[in-house]
């Protein structure tokens, strides 16, 4: 079955211009994309269109010209500085753009040659990486915009270039990237219900007898306040501690269990809707919270490597990237950093592992599994 794709991206028609022209216009056109990256990187944890406004300074709101807004260049004749406020603009922008133009160098250098079609399609690819590492390290989320609209778009591709897959047929295309998104997704799923049974619970030891403020919307520590959609991952988890005393609004308890849930708060015998509850005071020595060994997102995001590298891709970013985290977490503890490993989110090192599949992986995975 020939398709339009087949037409557009056939090797004989980009090699009617010389081969590192498009190396130039691949670079050029990733620096663009990173540039709009940045804008997805800074809106979408916020929730903010990433169509309007316009490009503006976010100090002074100084809607950027179009002059003033080319990548790489930009940010290097400005010094990194607002050209109306001159507050500084953080180098992230430029190493987004120039990460990006980078990657898309990288896809043509090594795809150009037998396949246009498929350095474009992984140029696309390793943008949604680099979007959802930037996101994660900063807010420790994933938009479902990256990881299930990645996971349609991998689909979809896979549709229209089957070769994606290394299938000769749409049919066949279409099988694999679907078996990519169970496999990645279903993998990860278990590891994390596996993680919540073995260290689904974590246990902060708190100075003295301190007390803990329970608000309507968060878990207020002694050196911390996490919000309640941090805790809460499902109807079942549950913070437990032994209290002291508890002070509710209009009576108080002492020596008593304490367990409150997303549906329930427990006091001894005695149940109590939460939403009744707007304000709790505990004096207590420890509190045990829920934890995740995977957040949920990661699960997606999975989903969204499968859709686009099948199941041994996905298997493969599995893997090394837990190679990767360990090796990361080992180089933390040697150079004395062990705390830094509680605030490393995992997307980056799955995204760093699916990036290491297209430039070499599928060799290794081929040398392991032969």
């Amino acid at each position: 079955m020939t398709l339009p794709f087949d037409t557009i991206f056939d090797p004989h028609n980009w090699a009617a211009a010389p081969f590192h022209f498009w190396s130039l216009v691949f670079f050029v056109f990733g620096a663009i994309v990173g540039s709009f990256l940045n804008v997805c990187i800074y809106r979408m944890p916020l929730d903010l269109s990433i169509v309007s406004p316009p490009s503006h300074c976010p100090h002074c709101k100084y809607a950027i010209p179009f002059y003033l807004n080319v990548p790489l260049l930009t940010w290097l004749s400005l010094r990194g500085r607002c050209k109306n406020c001159g507050a500084p603009i953080s180098p992230r922008y430029f190493a987004v753009e120039l990460l990006t133009a980078l990657a898309f160098l990288s896809c043509w250098l090594v795809f150009g040659h037998p396949a246009p079609w498929l350095a474009l399609v992984y140029a696309i690819f390793l943008a949604g990486l680099i979007t959802a590492t930037f996101i994660d390290f900063a807010h420790f989320i994933i938009p479902d915009e990256i990881t299930l609209g990645g996971a349609v778009a991998g689909f979809g591709l896979s549709f229209l270039l089957p070769q994606l897959q290394g299938a000769k047929s749409v049919g066949q295309g279409m099988v694999r990237s679907a078996l990519g998104i169970a496999v990645g997704a279903g993998v990860v799923y278990a590891i994390l219900r596996l993680g919540k049974l073995l260290f689904g619970r974590q246990k902060i030891k708190l100075p003295g007898e301190a007390k803990i403020v329970f608000t309507e919307t968060a878990l207020c520590l002694p050196a911390q306040t996490i919000p309640y959609e941090e805790i809460f991952y499902r109807k079942t988890d549950a913070i437990v501690l032994e209290a002291r005393t508890v002070e509710l609004v209009d009576r108080s308890y002492r020596d008593v269990a304490f367990r409150l849930s997303p549906s329930a708060l427990k006091l001894g015998d005695e149940t109590i809707d939460p939403e009744t509850v707007p304000h709790i005071e505990v004096l207590c020595s420890a509190v045990v919270l829920p934890r995740e060994a995977m957040g949920l997102g990661d699960v997606k995001f999975m989903a969204a490597i499968g859709a686009f590298l099948g199941w041994p891709g996905a298997i493969f970013s599995l893997m090394a990237s837990s190679i990767i985290g360990s090796a990361v977490g080992i180089a933390l503890i040697l150079a004395r950093k062990r705390e830094w490993s509680s605030r490393m989110p995992y997307g980056p090192y799955i995204a760093l592992a699916a990036a290491l599949w297209i430039f070499g992986g599928k060799s290794i995975f081929a040398a392991l599994f032969h």
